[in-house]
């Protein structure tokens, strides 16, 4: 079976052999009491990578926004409303709906619209809220990076904050991308890519996809992150991420460091060879050159079918919801793992089942 599912873009796997040795895998320490070894080393590393001030870890992205939708929904000042994206991620909306729990007022825009926000923003301006504008910082979806800077005008004449989640980015998009370099340098994430900084981001971000580590890391201005790490509940009711998981981060900042650009340039090759490809077989898809490749509607065949015939060709792929969440959608994920013969066979395939025979591709004759 040819796996288009994984989301380990980078092909990166951090086998027990390749970290270094621990001793136990947890202290049985919280967090709010003592650090894991090499927690904040790992910590300041993602922060300095990511263009911030401070990070700090947590075990998964669902425990950092239900502890900063918490701490944000009793603001020390001006009350604060919060501006969701339309677009945004289950777990970014479970950690909004505890603060719209706490008596927060939610207000949501449409995905990437920026015009919208604004005069949301300015209708409520009179009120004296702070605003807080929550987004992801790229849709596998529309397979756009959201509009960053553009949200960050929206929210400094006010105090504001914007708050990302940015697991997609991380490890795929960097500093400075041009012709050549499509994903840019270094894999620090959408503050690098759009060029901005400031005290006034917060980013959420999961290792799990481009580097290969289920962890997560808060990443924002010194205040707000020591802020966070004295007012959280995880880091003190929940166990803190385990020495194992702490040192395939490192492992997984190591490879980056030294690889990194090498494998974002070859993960840039294999998606245009796959775009190049289906345009030649007459097919499209969405996503630009970020590996997640989503197939544009094919009136010959509905999305279910491709999938389960895809599968008996020996294509994994995944069957997902698309923008309208009644019509699923076919996405090819394409790692570094992969091969030019992989890309090659998948498109083969995928030409046979929606525009040649596809019981004669079965019987082998091609």
């Amino acid at each position: 079976m040819l796996d288009f599912t994984s989301v380990l873009y980078l092909g990166m796997r951090h086998g027990s052999r390749s970290l270094r040795p621990w001793n136990q895998l947890t202290t049985g320490v919280p967090a709010a009491l003592a650090l894991p070894p090499g927690m904040d080393n790992v910590a300041q590393r993602l922060a300095s990578l990511q263009g911030c001030e401070r990070a700090t870890l947590g075990t998964s992205t669902l425990h950092l926004f239900w502890d900063l939708f918490g701490i944000l929904a009793d603001p020390p000042e001006a009350e604060v409303t919060i501006y969701m994206d339309a677009g945004a991620y289950p777990i970014v909306r479970w950690g909004v709906e505890r603060a719209e729990a706490l008596g927060i007022a939610v207000r949501k825009f449409p995905q990437h619209n920026v015009s919208a926000l604004q005069r949301l923003i300015r209708q409520d301006a009179l009120c004296g809220v702070r605003p807080l504008v929550v987004s992801d910082g790229f849709c596998t979806i529309c397979g756009k990076p959201a509009p960053v800077a553009q949200y960050l005008e929206c929210v400094r004449p006010f105090d504001g904050l914007l708050i990302l989640d940015d697991t997609q980015a991380l490890g795929i998009l960097g500093h400075s991308p041009e012709p050549d370099v499509s994903y840019g340098w270094g894999g620090g994430g959408s503050l690098r890519w759009s060029g901005v900084d400031g005290p006034d981001v917060l980013m959420v971000s999961s290792l799990a996809k481009g580097f290969g580590v289920p962890i997560a890391v808060l990443s924002g201005n010194k205040a707000i992150i020591r802020r966070f790490e004295m007012e959280s509940e995880t880091r003190v009711h929940c166990s803190p991420p385990s020495l194992a998981v702490i040192h395939a981060a490192e492992h997984a900042l190591n490879t980056n460091r030294e690889h990194g650009d090498a494998l974002r340039l070859r993960l840039a090759q294999l998606v245009s060879r796959f775009r190049n490809r289906l345009k030649k077989a007459g097919l499209s898809a969405t996503g630009g050159l970020f590996p997640v490749q989503t197939l544009a509607p094919i009136p010959e065949i509905d999305a279910r079918t491709l999938h389960q015939r895809l599968l008996q060709l020996g294509i994994q792929t995944v069957l997902r919801h698309g923008a309208n969440k009644n019509s699923p959608c076919i996405s090819f994920l394409i790692t570094t793992r992969h091969t030019p013969r992989d890309i090659d066979r998948a498109v083969d395939a995928l030409t046979y089942v929606v525009v040649k025979n596809y019981s004669t591709y079965i019987g082998g004759e091609k």
